[in-house]
């Protein structure tokens, strides 16, 4: 494997890792957009969304750690690359310019922001619930 298909594979890696988190994120509003449309209070649908969210959270997570992890291992394959005489001169000029641009995110920084979206996520859906409740409560009486 030559450097510039580290590099690229190093980028293809990166869009995998956005990717995660786009999907993350549009199913935290898809089901924030569900469960404020509901008006009856139904405690089955909410444990059921509970649980399917938190599956799905935790294979999420699982997954942007699997490529953050990936996303390592090349950028450190990067660092230690050793061009040819050929390309010495080509791969020492790309690398000092693009080398300080490639970082990873710290492991256990995503994992507390994941658990804590997980987390405030959940609490949001009861929340609502518990809205629902309320006011159904108060429009019996």
């Amino acid at each position: 494997m030559d450097y510039s298909d580290l590099i690229q594979l190093f980028f293809e890696r990166s869009n995998s890792l956005q990717w995660y988190w786009t999907l993350y994120v549009v199913i935290i509003g898809g089901l924030l957009a569900f469960s404020s449309l509901r008006r009856q209070p139904d405690l089955i649908t909410t444990g059921l969304i509970t649980v399917l969210f938190s599956f799905f959270a935790y294979k999420n997570l699982g997954a942007i750690q699997d490529v953050s992890l990936q996303r390592i291992a090349v950028l450190h394959a990067i660092s230690q690359y050793v061009p040819t005489p050929t390309e010495a001169a080509q791969v020492m000029s790309l690398r000092s310019t693009l080398a300080p641009t490639l970082a990873t995110p710290d492991l256990a920084g995503v994992r507390f922001f994941h658990l804590a979206s997980d987390l405030l996520t959940i609490a949001t859906i009861w929340a609502m619930e518990l809205r629902r409740f309320r006011r159904g409560k108060d429009t019996v009486v």
